[in-house]
């Protein structure tokens, strides 16, 4: 039987290195993360989105992570069987482009160490990333079953990749086509439309004039942005309702620079208010008119090599980059007197998400999936609410994609992923479709068959991912029992490139839905709200964090002002407040522990022989325990926390511990069983989102009392709301003396009254308050430092006059005066003193915002910053004149 690890006494201060990979190993050697099948119960399950194998975690996958544990703990503190099950994705384009990166160094490419070298290196950098991601996993406190441990290029996850594709084939749902793709040189694979980011970029447009045949002098003009690809032109085309061109169709001209023949067409598809109304049509370069060629029966005509040199059909411009070649067409098209003019032009370029290339339409031969009877059931299982997206907002979002989703090019010319699985025979040209790799074609018997060089875009096995860990498409006990699973929580971002994709293909493998409900998160942004990424130089290491402010507070962190579907910002305020808030804890646990005797604090309460503080405690428990169980159950887990923060930090330790202090010291009742039973319980509510710090305070307590039996907080019950401890009047009361105190404590801070000095004090309240918070006079001079203080009943009256202080509260009077708070003439002098210093600053800086130059030239920065500057000193002059005044 594995033994808790030894708790020594606790030290003055929270240390999370000492204490955070001792919990984590015994959680592994109790086995905790591992469920084993209970046909009696329903499973909780959620498969985790598996990291890229590119090197190491960031702070999105902290976030991720943080997240699912908190869903994780929370439903096996539930009593529920919760399967957590972990993987990594190999990340097809994305290792590729690292590993070239790295090649480089070496002054290598892929082409000079061949396939088989090259696959080699891939999998010896990618074991090697695996392992630093499962350790950082480790670090961060995740508790997902590592005996079940996943790779998107395992045995299992191939060979269940070679059946969809080839069932999808054998269905007519692939295909083989030639097709308008993204290509990225760099990588220099084609992309599908979700790996396009396209970027509003300052151009130009181009306005060139065709000859037409057979008129003299007649010319018909159009624009471009590229006329790079009038080499690749087919016709040119015009709007049938156009009148402006009125008899040309039909007509031919002239292509520029290579003297080509091409024909004048209308197609519906020219927008007549672009450029003169008449279009270039590039079949080769440009989707639409790929669709209008296919209509019109246009020739294609590629004009770009895999280089985006241009190739032979490019005539005098061969061998040319793409852009050299822009430059040369547009010289010799002036030289002719064909370019009309040029214009200033913003468009949206395509560019390569991996490495920022602008792509290239090209028209090239790849392989498809036939989408659209993959979609159907997908929108209809959203529709009916089989699936729930979370947000709500982005069901639109998912609906509109998927109800104009385009066929979906899975071909990928890279070296590493998924090989895809057709071979070719050089003796019949006929192609074998296989699940296994066969020696022999399928149809002639030859062996002289070649595998297609080209690999699967990577989200086609990432779409495989919820059914292919639990065995699919095996009939395992682990699918039939875990799956569909319960949650899938993702970033926003992915929603098309992966869970539209699940969807489509889970429901297709499965016949069943892969989860029942879409929580999507946002992302992590840096403290000015820009979006971290290497190139800016914004990335943050989560392990740096953990290592500066502990794993706890960089949970706490991460989600401190998060909301479902929403970025947030990092920044070193919310660390420290993480850190500053497990201190906190820390903190009120070391009193409640040391101030138990040895025989320790009985588990039973009676309500009804409780004093009023501790009943007011146990009620903010309770709807504490209550709304934070609802917002949970809601996926409101920033929102959950902020709560738990609050009542823990504002209620249990700021006003609670320290009115037990006070009975303590008056060995009056003891308050040892409420505080015990509310920090005990609340320590199991925080587990889920701070697993190291409440395991290490949890087992502290646990040696004090003798009713906590199990051997870890990650295995008790997760707390439920009494509702019989709800108190409002127990709340009310205290309220108002919190409410007195705190005001107290603010006017001594305002007026800057020594912090030794005592101040007189009469609270003026109805005759049912007063009875209540008369007994807490020594509470209220201890905790506000007021002495004398006097309970008085009705209203203030003619208490109030020229040196006193009267401050209206919700349900009472305090009336101070003045001359209990400081020498009344030292006050005046100090005020007046102030006053002139800030009434002098407020003038200088009201001087500086109506010089003319400061504004001309100062950055808007500086200004706002001045301005800012002047509107807090001015808000501090009037609260100067109205102490002045009262003075």
């Amino acid at each position: 039987m594995t033994q808790s690890p030894n708790i020594d006494e606790m030290p003055k201060a929270y240390e999370p290195g000492r204490v955070e990979q001792k919990w984590y190993e015994f959680w592994m050697k109790k086995g905790y993360f591992t469920p084993k099948i209970d046909p009696e119960k329903k499973p909780f399950v959620i498969i985790m989105p598996p990291p890229n194998v590119t090197g190491e975690l960031h702070l999105g996958h902290a976030l991720e992570s943080g997240l699912q544990d908190i869903m994780t703990r929370w439903h096996r503190m539930k009593g529920e069987l919760v399967l957590w099950l972990p993987g990594v994705d190999h990340a097809s384009i994305a290792a590729q482009v690292v590993m070239e990166r790295e090649l480089a160094k070496e002054g290598l490419d892929r082409h000079q160490l061949g396939r088989e070298k090259f696959l080699e290196r891939m999998y010896k950098w990618v074991a090697e990333c695996r392992q630093t991601i499962t350790q950082q996993h480790m670090k961060l406190g995740i508790s997902c079953d590592w005996t079940r441990l996943r790779f998107t290029m395992d045995e299992v996850s191939s060979r269940a990749v070679r059946i969809t594709f080839k069932r999808l084939y054998d269905k007519g749902l692939i295909y083989r086509g030639e097709r308008i793709i993204n290509w990225c040189p760099r990588c220099g694979t084609a992309l599908s439309d979700l790996e396009v980011e396209h970027q509003d970029v300052k151009g130009h447009l181009w306005y060139v004039k065709y000859p037409v045949i057979g008129e003299k002098g007649k010319f018909i003009t159009v624009a471009t942005t590229r006329p790079e690809t009038i080499l690749g032109d087919t016709a040119v085309a015009i709007n049938p309702k156009d009148k402006r061109f009125k008899g040309m169709v039909g007509k031919k001209v002239i292509l520029p620079a290579v003297n080509r023949e091409i024909p004048i067409i209308s197609d519906t598809a020219v927008d007549p208010a672009f450029g003169t109304g008449a279009v270039k049509i590039t079949p080769g370069h440009d989707p639409v008119d790929f669709e209008v060629a296919q209509r019109q029966g246009l020739p294609l005509v590629n004009i770009l090599n895999a280089d985006v040199t241009m190739n032979e059909n490019a005539g005098p411009y061969k061998g040319m980059d793409r852009y050299d070649c822009r430059k040369a067409i547009l010289t010799d098209l002036e030289k002719a007197g064909q370019l009309v003019k040029t214009e200033d032009y913003t468009h949206a370029v395509g560019h390569c998400e991996r490495c920022h290339t602008i792509v290239e339409p090209i028209a090239s031969r790849q392989w498809f999936v036939k989408i659209e009877p993959l979609a159907k059931p997908a929108i209809k299982v959203v529709k009916d609410g089989e699936i729930t997206i979370l947000p709500e907002r982005f069901t639109k979002v998912y609906l509109n994609w998927m109800e104009n989703i385009r066929d979906w090019c899975i071909s990928r010319q890279l070296w590493w992923g998924h090989r895809i699985p057709i071979w070719y025979c050089r003796d019949c040209d006929e192609m074998t479709v296989a699940i296994e790799t066969p020696n022999t074609c399928a149809k002639c018997g030859s062996n002289n068959i070649e595998q297609d060089p080209d690999t699967l875009d990577t989200w086609f096995s990432s779409g495989l991912w919820p059914h292919s860990t639990l065995g699919w498409p095996d009939d395992t006990e682990d699918l039939r029992y875990f799956y569909p699973t319960s949650v899938m929580n993702t970033g926003y971002e992915i929603l098309f490139f992966w869970v539209a994709r699940m969807i489509m293909i889970g429901i297709e493998n499965t016949g069943k839905i892969p989860f029942h409900t879409v929580y999507l998160h946002g992302l992590i942004r840096d403290d000015k709200g820009v979006k971290m990424s290497k190139t800016r130089g914004n990335v943050v290491d989560p392990l740096g964090l953990m290592e500066q402010y502990g794993t706890d507070a960089l949970r706490f962190a991460l989600l401190t002002g998060t909301s479902p579907g929403n970025d947030s910002k990092l920044a070193a305020t919310k660390l420290e407040a993480g850190r500053n808030f497990a201190n906190k804890l820390w903190n009120a646990t070391r009193f409640v522990v040391r101030s138990l005797d040895s025989g320790g604090a009985t588990g039973k309460i009676e309500r009804d022989s409780l004093p009023l503080e501790d009943r007011w405690i146990l009620s903010r428990l309770s709807r504490t325990v209550s709304s934070v169980t609802n917002l949970m159950e809601d996926f409101q887990f920033g929102e959950a926390q902020r709560q738990m923060h609050d009542f823990l930090w504002g209620e249990f330790c700021d006003w609670y511990i320290e009115l037990a202090k006070i009975r303590l010291q008056a060995n009056d009742t003891s308050p040892l069983p409420v505080l015990v039973h509310v920090l005990e319980k609340s320590l199991r509510l925080l587990h889920p989102y701070m697993p190291f710090l409440t395991e290490e305070l949890w087992q502290h307590l646990k040696r004090h009392v003798n009713w906590l039996e199990t051997e870890s907080i990650m295995v008790t019950a997760y707390p439920e709301a009494d509702k019989a401890m709800v108190d409002p009047a127990a709340e009310a009361k205290i309220e108002a003396i919190i409410e007195l105190i705190r005001a107290i404590r603010n006017i001594r801070a305002q007026y800057k009254v020594a912090s030794q000095r005592w101040i007189e004090v009469k609270i003026y309240t109805d005759s049912s308050l007063h009875e209540a918070i008369a007994p807490y006079a020594e509470v209220v001079k201890t905790l506000a430092r007021a002495n004398p203080i006097t309970f008085l009943e009705g209203e203030a009256g003619d208490e109030t006059g020229e040196n006193t202080l009267v401050l209206s509260l919700t349900q009472a009077t305090v009336v101070i005066p003045m001359a209990s708070m400081f020498d009344l003439e030292t006050e005046r002098k100090r005020i007046q003193k102030e006053l002139e210093q800030v009434q002098g600053e407020v003038a200088r800086l009201e001087t500086r915002l109506k010089d003319r130059a400061f504004l001309t030239k100062a950055p808007e920065a500086v200004i706002d910053k001045e301005r800012q500057k002047l509107y807090t000193l001015n808000d501090k002059l009037g609260k100067l004149k109205q102490q002045s005044s009262r003075l």
